[in-house]
């Protein structure tokens, strides 16, 4: 993950403060903290998430789908030598989830800790997602947790103190249903990036790095294609619902699997809706960038 950092160019001095992080604090579970499975593009949201968390704060990831939340959030986990801990927010969500609740095991009552406990127990980075997606009051318990006082207070227990390695990093995006504005007293609590849509060079990296045998200029034409949709999404002809970039990176490897290229993006982009006109706008996009001849000799090598 540092060399990584270094051929992004990130700033030295950042690099070198995360390697004084991880002497500092050893990770306790190794086996914990996962390799991500994608790597995040970006040299300046890279510095500026990097540098807010080596000052012990914790992150507000917000932005539009196909921006790298997740994947952010995971590779600083890993480039942290953190274990990762993950919180899916919904609507029913409550405390006792997050912080845990008492159980009955071996013929007595104890506490079984939720993944923000474990959390900050063991020093660990825990990802909270779609964080707008949940109700303000059920939020309230992490309050104490992400201030100065970094505590967890469960009724009928000793207080918790959180580790001093120990960062929350929360995404949210407000298009999404059944999301709502942010409570302005968790939101303080946060240092707030508003992720960026990726570039077509950096989303070049990112096919290249993920199909090392794909042929350049193929990933110049998906590269391309992700492009247009993301234009005809941001002037409103076409919905988000056809912005997906996980789906665009599945349908590649069903193309290298050798299944046709326009029945793979079909699966992953175009079938992403159900409206039939705006199926056809994105099969137009999608011919305009990939033709019927091509096939998996002629986009890989």
């Amino acid at each position: 993950m540092l060399d990584f950092l270094r051929e992004e160019h990130v700033d030295e001095h950042i690099i070198k403060g995360i390697e004084d992080f991880r002497r500092k604090h050893p990770s306790p579970a190794a086996d914990l903290t996962a390799r991500p499975r994608y790597m995040y593009y970006g040299k300046e949201i890279w510095e500026q998430a990097a540098e807010a968390l080596l000052c012990g704060e914790n992150l507000l990831l917000a932005g539009s789908k196909a921006t790298g939340k997740n994947v952010l959030a995971e590779n600083l986990a890993c480039l942290f030598g953190r274990p990762s801990y993950n919180v899916s927010f919904h609507i029913n969500m409550d405390a006792s989830f997050m912080i845990g609740t008492d159980t009955f095991r071996d013929g007595q009552v104890v506490f079984r800790p939720g993944p923000v406990c474990q959390c900050a127990t063991l020093g660990g980075f825990c990802i909270l997602d779609e964080i707008n997606m949940a109700r303000n009051e059920a939020l309230a318990v992490l309050h104490s947790v992400l201030d100065f006082r970094r505590v967890i207070n469960v009724p009928g227990y000793d207080a918790i103190p959180v580790h001093d390695a120990a960062r929350f990093i929360a995404t949210m995006n407000y298009g999404y249903a059944g999301t709502r504005e942010l409570n302005e007293a968790l939101a303080s609590r946060f240092m707030v990036i508003h992720m960026p849509e990726i570039t077509r060079d950096n989303l070049e990296k990112l096919l290249r790095r993920e199909f090392p045998d794909m042929k350049k200029q193929s990933a110049v034409q998906f590269s391309g294609l992700f492009t247009d949709i993301e234009k005809k999404c941001r002037n409103g002809e076409l919905t988000p619902k056809v912005l997906d970039l996980r789906g665009l990176m599945d349908a590649i490897r069903l193309i290298r699997r050798g299944l046709s290229p326009l029945s793979a993006l079909d699966m992953g982009i175009t079938n992403k809706t159900f409206d039939d006109y705006e199926q056809s706008l994105v099969r137009d996009i999608i011919s305009s960038r990939i033709s019927k001849k091509d096939d998996r000799s002629t986009l890989f090598d």
